[in-house]
């Protein structure tokens, strides 16, 4: 396993692959063995998107699909579903730079995806990561006004 972030990235998406096959196929598996045979420093980091990813699944599936114009997630690959929710994931919930998990995702998927699925991708991450700007500004404003009264 690669240790950098980018290399955690794709250990975590080649892993939500996975248990997304293992799922289709209805097939039993343990998330502690799998976990099992990931090495290095980002190991923690990779468990983390993972279970976060698992967890919040749908939420980030409705988040892409209300960006995916005529489409719908769950119509891409299962690696493409993969990198498309660890980025929606870290857009919402982490304080990893937006910029920094844009350029990954779209990295991720220019390896493993089709030059349309990296359009498609750049656009969608783009629209949550301005909705995430307007909304960030708008509770700074409210914060703003209410120190003024």
């Amino acid at each position: 396993m690669e240790e950098t972030r980018s290399g955690a990235r794709e250990t975590a998406m080649k892993i939500l692959y996975q248990i997304s096959i293992l799922e289709k196929a209805e097939a039993s598996y343990d998330l502690d063995e799998i976990f099992s045979r990931v090495e290095g420093r980002n190991k923690e980091f990779i468990e983390s998107i993972v279970n976060e990813v698992i967890l919040k699944k749908e939420e980030l599936d409705k988040k892409a699909n209300t960006y995916l114009i005529n489409w719908e997630i769950n119509r891409l690959n299962k690696v493409d579903q993969a990198i498309f929710e660890i980025a929606v994931y870290e857009l919402l919930y982490t304080d990893t730079p937006k910029k920094v998990v844009i350029d990954e995702a779209i990295n991720l998927s220019k390896k493993y995806s089709e030059d349309a699925v990296v359009k498609m991708l750049n656009g969608v991450l783009d629209k949550i990561y301005h909705e995430e700007d307007k909304d960030a500004e708008w509770v700074s404003n409210c914060q703003s006004v209410d120190k003024i009264y």
